[in-house]
């Protein structure tokens, strides 16, 4: 990876979305590093340029464990234990330094350029040349800069191992050949900056309206709790250190202790454009859907809708998610003597229903139909592979995803009409406690995890009811929540390999429904397999590029890759 310092390019900032200023003039560097007014755009520029799950069509690390697949052969391919250091992965490619399209306009997907960013910031803002400025916003903009290294430092740790750690930008002279630091290395490297940037930054209720979307002190608290959560997991504990528990219980404490976020009274509508920054929100990247600018949009309508509803039905549920959503017995289907496999929807989860559609849901004014023709004489469903309307971005799971979706959009991707252009959501309450619950439970503080656990069960609009079981019975029902409360979330991925699961829930069957309609009106429903996923122990992480270990003759590759 090779690093240059270059010309700031951005405007003042004029519109009310502060992370979504448009770069379109050039200044020197002497005149943008003494003057916050054009430190400000830079920051923006570069909050932009974190990578996110609504970056491409939803496509994101949620399509490859066991809840959905992908319109995108290679992730299927994934799934079944075929990426390679040669893969052509596109959006999920986060070491190599490039854009990618998003709908018509090129997006970042590298967790190397916010480090970039945050980079040249950190050698040149010098406080020295910005006396004149209130102390406050400069300790505001450090905070938010050294956040963002952080957290982007996580992220490629979590999915790639130790990484380059590289805290400056690269000058002519330097060596571009640079080894990977140790996991434990670069994340002590990552505690240490949020370290110093917790004290730097306000809370939620101290930003100026103009800054919402920037990383709060509850934010930077939220990611330092997630970062000692995953280094307290088994996969990097394996001695099971209980003071690295301890820390991670310590820190999501301290968020709750904040009294700053609740949870939402709505489980589908807190993800929304008109809910954004809402009580159970920490930190969340909006977009604006203002004059047309279609670099502003999210789609997650487009994306995520059926064929029918004039979507790409791009996000595709399996039936390994549906089967985990309980019963409102507070039992896994299988295990409940309720269950009829024959009218398999009713009595699930709300969380179920706020999430997916299924065949006969009435939505948006219809019933969803995913049926295919059980016998000749049947009209296929509107949603189904059999449809009339673009039967090849149905989906072949019969199930589609409306999370982060707007039913008040008419028509998506139509030009001139409303997109629900949600934000993504990086980090949200619900995360923290059960964050929280998980750190007690290894700490033995069993009572204590369930009652953080059945706060989120019993959230409003869900109220499931509460567990009670101990012992591993309770790990697994910490695991299981977190699976439902977090779907979609690009949570799972991280989940699996920390805790060392993934080999059992991804050598599984990655299953379907497939729902017939009968000249009688009945139907039948019928699990199937699409393909068995695959696991290998390679596959706890992702491999480093081909191409970057043929420019950087230091860089080793990952085991177990080829």
């Amino acid at each position: 990876m090779v690093i240059f310092i270059f010309a700031a390019m951005f405007s003042l900032p004029s519109c009310e979305d502060v992370l979504d200023i448009e770069p379109t003039d050039r200044f020197a560097d002497n005149i943008v590093w003494n003057d916050v007014a054009y430190i400000e755009p830079y920051i923006s520029q570069t909050y932009r340029n974190i990578p996110n799950g609504l970056t491409y069509r939803l496509l994101n690390l949620s399509h490859l464990v066991d809840d959905a697949i992908s319109y995108k052969s290679w992730a299927q391919d994934i799934q079944q234990g075929k990426l390679t250091p040669s893969s052509k992965i596109d959006v999920l490619q986060y070491w190599t330094w490039k854009n990618t399209w998003h709908w018509n306009v090129q997006v970042n997907v590298s967790y190397w350029k916010p480090i970039k960013l945050a980079n040249v910031f950190m050698v040149n803002f010098k406080r020295e040349n910005l006396t004149d400025f209130d102390p406050a916003t400069l300790d505001r903009m450090e905070g938010e800069m050294r956040t963002i290294r952080a957290y982007s430092y996580l992220r490629l740790i979590d999915i790639y191992g130790g990484v380059p750690l590289i805290k400056k930008p690269f000058t002519l002279d330097d060596n571009f050949n640079v080894p990977r630091n140790t996991y434990d290395e670069v994340m002590t490297f990552v505690l240490n900056e949020l370290k110093l940037a917790i004290p730097l930054l306000p809370k939620k209720d101290e930003y100026a309206s103009n800054l919402k979307g920037h990383l709060t002190k509850g934010a930077a608290m939220a990611i330092k709790a997630r970062a000692l959560l995953h280094y307290a997991s088994p996969l990097h504990n394996t001695g099971n250190d209980l003071a690295r528990w301890q820390a991670a219980a310590d820190a999501a404490k301290a968020v709750i202790d904040l009294h700053q976020y609740s949870l939402f009274p709505d489980y589908h509508a807190m993800f929304l454009y008109d809910n954004i920054f809402n009580s159970e929100m920490i930190w969340q990247r909006p977009y604006r859907n203002e004059n047309g600018a279609y670099m502003q949009f999210s789609f997650p309508e487009l994306s995520s809708w059926p064929n029918g509803y004039h979507g790409y039905g791009q996000v595709r549920p399996v039936q390994n998610l549906v089967d985990a959503y309980e019963t409102t017995n507070g039992l896994l289907p299988k295990d409940d003597p309720a269950y009829d496999p024959q009218n398999p929807y009713v009595n699930r989860d709300p969380r179920f229903y706020a999430t997916l559609l299924h065949d006969g849901m009435f939505w948006k004014g219809r019933e969803v139909e995913s049926f295919i023709k059980g016998e000749e004489g049947v009209t296929a469903g509107l949603d189904s592979p059999e449809a009339p309307t673009a039967p090849w971005c149905a989906s072949q799971t019969s199930y589609y995803s409306w999370k982060f979706t707007d039913t008040t959009v008419v028509k998506p991707g139509t030009s001139g009409v409303k997109t629900g252009n949600a934000p993504w959501t990086w980090i949200r309450y619900a995360e923290v406690l059960l964050n929280y619950a998980e750190a007690n439970y290894f700490l033995g503080n069993e009572d204590v995890a369930r009652e953080y656990v059945n706060m989120v069960r019993s959230r409003p609009g869900v109220s499931m009811p509460d567990i009670t079981e101990s012992g591993e019975a309770l790990l697994q029902r910490i695991m299981h929540e977190r699976r439902i409360e977090l779907v979609f979330e690009e949570q799972r991925w991280f989940d699996i390999r920390r805790w060392k699961t993934a080999p059992q829930v991804m050598n599984v069957p990655i299953k379907k429904m497939t729902v017939k309609k009968y000249l009688d009106g009945h139907k039948t429903y019928e699990v199937g397999t699409l393909f068995d996923a695959k696991f290998e122990d390679k596959d706890y992480l992702f491999p480093i590029p081909q191409a970057e270990i043929e420019k950087n003759a230091a860089l080793v590759q990952n085991p177990g890759y080829k």
